[in-house]
């Protein structure tokens, strides 16, 4: 949920320090930035349990490192893909689609970056709090 929370905040500021109005279609983009981001982390968290019941005798670091770089090529493929998309709606479209794809490209940047760097260190962070209690 954290890493979610930052792809929305870090899209809605850029949006503001661009000085962009936030209208319907760019709620959507939020919305679809979430969707998408979900997507990709539980992608790498599914990874990560695999490799938990498979390489169980690793330290949980190891085990999550093996499992994003497993995931690294296909997570960068989906996204460069979805951004070849954005970028010829950003450059074709009209007046009305140029927010939200700039919204969209922002945001699948944001939640790429955030599903690798983010997460899986806020879940070892979180498997560490667990264990000192």
């Amino acid at each position: 949920i954290v890493a979610l929370m930052h792809d929305v905040i870090i899209t809605a500021g850029i949006f503001s320090i661009f000085d962009k109005e936030f209208t319907l279609p760019i709620i959507a983009a939020l919305l679809a930035i979430i969707g998408y981001s979900l997507n990709d982390t539980i992608i790498i968290f599914d990874r990560i349990r695999e490799n938990l019941r498979k390489y169980h005798k690793h330290s949980i670091q190891t085990i999550i490192n093996r499992s994003v770089n497993e995931t690294l090529g296909r997570t960068i493929l989906t996204s460069v893909t979805t951004l070849i998309v954005l970028v010829s709606l950003f450059v074709l479209g009209g007046g009305i689609i140029h927010d939200f794809a700039f919204a969209m490209i922002v945001g699948v940047l944001v939640g790429t970056y955030s599903s690798i760097y983010v997460a899986s260190p806020i879940l070892i962070a979180w498997q560490e709090f667990g264990k000192k209690k």
